[in-house]
């Protein structure tokens, strides 16, 4: 379980401190697949950050007593002078897991041939992202958190990414951030819109679509 309590988020501007997140409390069991709405900028990265440990709230707390993937498709981890399978062995070894019997995976799903034998720092965003994606399915983990993962490579790679993803894991607690519309109804049994940093959660797809389409409609806060 996943338990979000009080959590806050603040950054420094040169307008002075924004408060991204308010007050969010949430819990994510085994098995929810929850869906996120909102604006850009609404704080749906950050809560993503937020709850994978990437980033620490400004105040309140976050429990976890499942395992949590670092956001799919993230590249901010890899380090640009390091190859792909050297990015791939040192991820490896941080998570305990046999280097040697995710290789063949990740060359045959990540689709770069050569490429992983080159620095990262000389693929594209598209590149990096297809690495990182197949080097997060490498690792088990018990919630996947998902931000618009979906929008990586062409149809092909994102349709083997569904099927790792939403057909092989889907017994797997899942946090997804999507402006799709089939895709989240198709996928989550939860739905969060976020508006002026707070959530408030639905469980029809429809209402907090609808809310959602309501809210695009309204000037944009910054």
């Amino acid at each position: 379980m996943i338990r979000l309590t009080g959590i806050t988020k603040q950054y420094a501007t040169k307008g002075g401190m924004r408060e991204i997140l308010k007050g969010i409390d949430l819990t994510i069991k085994p098995g929810d697949h929850v869906g996120i709405l909102g604006r850009n900028g609404a704080g749906k990265s950050t809560l993503v950050r937020v709850i994978g440990g990437a980033e620490p709230p400004s105040s309140g707390t976050v429990e976890r007593s499942m395992s949590v993937s670092w956001p799919l498709a993230f590249t901010g981890g890899f380090h640009s002078r390091l190859t792909g399978i050297d990015n791939l062995r040192f991820i490896c070894r941080i998570y305990g897991v046999n280097f040697d019997e995710r290789l063949a995976f990740v060359k045959d799903f990540s689709e770069l041939g050569s490429y992983l034998y080159e620095p990262v720092g000389v693929y594209s965003s598209g590149m990096r992202a297809r690495l990182a994606f197949a080097i997060s399915m490498t690792i088990d983990f018990d919630c996947y958190l998902i931000d618009e993962v979906m929008a990586v490579g062409d149809d092909s790679f994102r349709e083997r990414c569904k099927v790792e993803l939403f057909e092989k894991r889907k017994e797997k607690a899942m946090l997804i951030v999507s402006h799709s519309h089939r895709y989240l109804k198709g996928t989550c049994n939860r739905f969060l819109l976020f508006r002026d940093g707070a959530i408030t959660e639905y469980e029809d797809f429809e209402e907090v679509y609808a809310e959602y389409k309501l809210l695009l409609e309204e000037p944009q806060k910054f």
